[in-house]
């Protein structure tokens, strides 16, 4: 049978008040009183109703985070850096994996809501729930940091990486690598990848190279099957003879496919083709050859975000900010400069 309050309270010889104030720690307790009432907690293993001391405290010591995937190794590193900063004042945090389905990314924001946690942390919020104000909503009711996404004119909370200059970087390496004919492969529905392709046409349009663009989609880009899915695509196009010399891909998983691709086609990386990936997950520097990327700064993503949130918490500030952090290029084995 579970234990209850009064059960403490029996036990222990006080009242149901004085055990609720030791528990909540909202009043003045004798320091024997305290010390009394904490030895029948533990000796009845009682585990007080978090959300029923949320009510009375108006905080649940509890953070949400939603996420597109768990299958993409960025977002758990992300999530480890928020709940190392969460886990030492105390926060307990709720993961939700959203599938990257607009209508799952809602339905987890109200469920952690009536869940009263004391704030919610979006990974690359869906774009459409960023347009509606759906989350600038969400930031009314509760703390709010937005982790990447769609920013343009909304009013949250962010911390961003720069992937403008990121994917500039990677363009610019290829080119001066001697390319001239560079891929671009990407998900859907992303607006990380929406901004990686724009940077894509407007370098190769920069270096007037904008007579071979080839832009590859290859479907949701963070689950698990990505890898395959994205070496059959990309074998498909390299069994064209005007294939390119060079593909940029917008994360690690991503560019292990194109890789895998040209083993199958058997060509060399990087004597036949250059590969460049996005994010720097730990795979990119198992693959042989270890995989040229740029690196998102995925555990400080999280630390950073985690104490914007904690600030807010704390303020209940309702001004926005956001911090945006810098990208860079890792330069590895999987790129080769071509005459």
């Amino acid at each position: 049978m579970k234990v209850t309050i009064e059960d403490v309270a029996k036990e222990s010889g006080f009242s149901i008040t004085t055990v609720s104030r030791v528990i909540n720690n909202n009043y003045p307790v004798k320091d024997e009183t305290r010390k009394r009432v904490e030895e029948v907690i533990d000796k009845l293993n009682f585990h007080p109703n978090i959300l029923a001391r949320g009510l009375i405290n108006q905080r649940t010591d509890t953070v949400g985070i939603i996420v597109p995937s768990n299958t993409n190794l960025f977002f758990p590193i992300v999530v480890k850096g928020i709940d190392s900063v969460l886990r030492k004042k105390g926060y307990t945090i709720y993961l939700c994996d959203s599938d990257n389905n607009e209508e799952e990314e809602i339905r987890y924001a109200k469920s952690l809501l009536s869940r009263v946690v004391d704030g919610i942390i979006v990974i690359d919020p869906q774009t459409s729930n960023m347009k509606n104000g759906f989350y600038e909503g969400i930031s009314k009711e509760v703390p709010l940091v937005c982790i990447n996404g769609y920013n343009e004119g909304i009013d949250c909370n962010f911390v961003l990486n720069n992937e403008e200059t990121g994917a500039i970087e990677a363009m610019e390496y290829l080119i001066s690598l001697g390319h001239r004919k560079i891929a671009f492969v990407r998900g859907e529905k992303s607006y990380s990848y929406d901004l990686k392709e724009r940077v894509y046409n407007e370098v190769l349009d920069k270096h007037h190279y904008g007579e071979y663009k080839k832009v590859i989609n290859v479907g949701y880009g963070n689950k698990y099957n990505t890898v395959d899915t994205t070496m059959e695509t990309v074998e498909d196009v390299l069994n064209n003879d005007n294939h390119p010399t060079a593909f940029f891909a917008c994360n690690d998983i991503m560019a292990l496919g194109v890789l895998n691709a040209c083993k199958r086609a058997e060509l060399n990386v990087p004597g036949d083709i250059s590969v460049v990936g996005f994010d720097n997950i730990i795979i990119s520097n198992l693959t042989e050859p270890k995989i040229t990327t740029v690196d998102q700064n995925m555990y400080e993503l999280g630390e950073n975000a985690a104490q914007m949130l904690l600030k807010h918490i704390d303020k209940h500030t309702g001004k926005s900010e956001r911090i945006v952090l810098n990208t860079k290029l890792i330069i590895r084995d999987s790129c080769k400069k071509i005459t």
